[in-house]
């Protein structure tokens, strides 16, 4: 119980630094893609702490699979509430671009501010597990070097795999957009809690590339290029696959709806009066 009351303690501090993070630069449009660091270190930090319990609670802390999934279903939904708009998610960010609502260049900024701060996540969760402040924290830094892979079936397998789980989750995404946050943000969690327990045994559907960066690329099994077909790839085309049934086009691509055609407007003919009537069968 003590290793979960440290692990209380460290979502509680970064969550704060989220919050703080948003406070700060609401009112700073330029500065949209430190949100998304904020958005991407707070997200990638804490899952990395919920994956130091799913790998070493449930033997070394007592903690069952249900306590994990309940944990994991916190964390997301707490990272919705506390995060706002900003997702931490390439993915999300992308939508933006290709659906025209943003520029080139704050897309690439944003992008760019949510891989360094799943990287700034990865070397503060090391630092964390270096205090070893309870025997679930030092089990997890003596297997920092050789952790286990969340890729556990073929690259081609793991593809299909996040495809799938990001074509399901955007277009979800896309159909609560203008919805009240306070149903979109548990609706989603729920999704994303769903997703990813159901594909615990194949990639873990983590359907977003900063993430999948910072919590299992460092790990041997497979090579770069290899991870990236999975988590980048995989999400990626998953995405487009959503926007264009979603919509019926890309329109940073083509303006051309290739799926739905526009309600043609018919004129419906006015009836004959009852007097008209009687003088056609005269």
């Amino acid at each position: 119980m003590s290793g979960l009351n440290a692990s209380l303690g460290y979502f509680i501090a970064i969550v704060a630094f989220g919050i703080s993070s948003r406070v700060l630069l609401r009112r700073r449009p330029r500065l949209d893609f430190l949100l998304e660091l904020a958005a991407s270190f707070v997200l990638a930090a804490c899952l990395l702490e919920v994956q130091t319990i799913v790998e070493v609670g449930q033997w070394a802390g007592g903690l069952g699979p249900d306590v994990c999934v309940t944990i994991l279903f916190v964390v997301l939904l707490t990272h919705g509430v506390a995060c706002g708009n900003a997702s931490g998610n390439p993915t999300l960010t992308l939508v933006r671009f290709l659906t025209l609502e943003e520029t080139p260049i704050p897309t690439l900024l944003a992008v760019a501010g949510q891989f360094l701060g799943a990287h700034v996540a990865l070397l503060a969760a090391l630092h964390y597990w270096g205090l070893e402040l309870t025997d679930m924290h030092m089990i997890k830094n003596l297997m920092a070097s050789s952790c286990s892979t969340s890729l556990r079936v073929s690259v081609l397998h793991g593809f299909f795999t996040e495809c799938v789980c990001a074509l399901v989750f955007h277009l979800v995404h896309l159909s609560m957009r203008r919805r009240s946050a306070m149903i979109r943000i548990p609706l989603v969690a729920v999704l994303l809690t769903f997703l990813s327990h159901t594909a615990s045994d194949y990639t873990s559907a983590y359907m977003n590339p900063s993430l999948a960066y910072s919590l299992t690329f460092n790990c041997p099994g497979f090579t770069l290029t290899e991870y990236a077909i999975v988590y980048w790839l995989g999400p990626l085309t998953g995405m487009s696959m959503a926007l264009f049934l979603y919509i019926g086009h890309i329109p940073r691509v083509f303006s051309r709806n290739l799926l739905y055609s526009q309600k043609t407007r018919f004129r419906v003919p006015k009836g004959n009066t009852s007097g008209e009537e009687d003088k056609k069968k005269k």
